[in-house]
């Protein structure tokens, strides 16, 4: 997991150096990221259920491979369409097999401690890029985008395939014998019938929604940050300000993962879910609020992925305590696919908002919205029908 987040959580600090490349301009640019998460997200029920059937270890380990191909070929990518092709196409597939294959076994392996599970195994990718921030944003200003793409396209491939080698699937009878939440069905949903619920549905709304704000702040930080005077001439403690804010939001977005799994396991689901995305939402007001302010502006930004990263941690542990162990994999590569709606909207369908509005302020306003919109949704729409889904369950137990 920590070897396919830079694709995703470094592409911002890529944006100028390909965009001067390719001649294109920032909508067009941003394109390739959306193509990544798009198909990072919707090809994997397909790769879940490969995974259900053929189990992780050969598939993760050739995800990995794509993943860091992607960035080698790349770094040969002289026009948009090489750069969708090679950094979108091959990063997107490669990482999407990767990001559900594990994911789908931390739920299987901790069926008493979901939350927490996932969260530890979405950390992973969080944490990732916190480790290569620094490293990529010197090599880039050093030695060019292109050799920086090379150099670690081929070093994140070889440490993914390296841990992917170790992975198994839990033993047949494994879930059986474990305890489980108190949430937990009695049997298990297939995707086909979990398709015709609205209480996944309702999920895939609010995951949307959701991605949309992350993934808008991810992928466009470096812009709207130069766009408000932090840049990297600016500095906070002695270093530069954008690559400290971006190490710093890997931190708190690797951190908030098992942090609210773990609340989420006690106080339960939806209730995490409601004080996550309303205070993602105040942070976001306070960093705009304290944007002239460099390290204040750097603070925030870490309080703002703090408030999203754990959807991730949230949304796999709440589905498999809805719908079953047995296709969670599979279950959970067709609400993942949410994210590669997000994507779209976050990246180049934001940059279209700043482009006819010349300001960001009212991209972040929709997000606010949209994250308190969500907050209240976990409360007053998932909760009672997750509560009528899982009564007759209780009961009969």
């Amino acid at each position: 997991m920590m070897a396919i987040s830079s694709p995703q959580y470094v592409w911002t600090l890529f944006v100028k150096p390909l965009q001067g490349a390719t001649h294109a301009g920032l909508p067009a640019v941003q394109v390739t990221i959306s193509i990544l998460i798009v198909l990072q997200t919707w090809l994997s029920p397909l790769q879940g259920g490969l995974i259900d059937k053929f189990g992780p270890r050969l598939l993760v380990m050739t995800g990995c491979l794509l993943s860091g191909l992607g960035w080698v070929l790349a770094a040969y990518s002289h026009g948009v369409w090489m750069l969708y092709l090679t950094y979108g196409l091959f990063g997107g597939v490669g990482t999407g097999i990767v990001y559900v294959g594990v994911v789908g076994q931390m739920v299987r392996w901790f069926p008493d401690k979901r939350g927490f599970a996932a969260g530890m195994a979405a950390a992973g990718y969080g944490f990732g890029a916190m480790l290569t921030t620094f490293p990529i944003s010197d090599m880039l200003a050093k030695s060019g985008y292109q050799h920086t793409l090379l150099v670690f396209g081929i070093i994140l491939a070889v440490v993914g395939m390296a841990a992917a080698a170790l992975l198994t699937s839990p033993p047949e009878g494994y879930a059986v014998a474990m305890p489980k939440p108190a949430a937990a069905t009695a049997s298990d949903v297939s995707s086909m019938s979990m398709l015709k619920t609205p209480i996944f549905w309702l999920m895939f709304a609010m995951m949307t929604m959701m991605s949309t704000g992350g993934l808008m702040i991810i992928v466009q930080f470096a812009t709207f940050s130069k766009e408000f005077g932090i840049t990297d001439k600016v500095l906070v403690l002695g270093f530069a300000a954008l690559p400290l804010a971006l190490t710093l939001d890997r931190v708190t977005n690797g951190l908030t993962r098992p942090c609210f799994g773990w609340l989420s396991d006690r106080i339960g689901r939806e209730n995490t879910m409601a004080i996550a995305f309303i205070g993602e939402a105040l942070a976001i007001l306070a960093m705009l609020a304290l944007r002239s302010n460099p390290f204040a502006y750097v603070l925030m930004s870490g309080v703002v992925f703090f408030g999203w990263g754990e959807i991730f941690s949230l949304f796999p542990s709440t589905l498999t305590d809805t719908f079953g162990e047995k296709s969670a994999t599979t279950n959970y590569g067709f609400l993942y696919m949410a994210q590669g709606i997000g994507s779209v909207l976050g990246g180049p369908v934001a940059a279209l908002i700043h482009d006819q509005t010349h300001s960001w302020l009212p991209v972040f306003g929709l997000i606010v919205v949209m994250d308190i919109l969500t907050g209240l949704l976990a409360l007053f729409a998932l909760k009672p029908l997750r509560r009528g889904w899982t009564a007759p369950v209780l009961a009969a137990a």
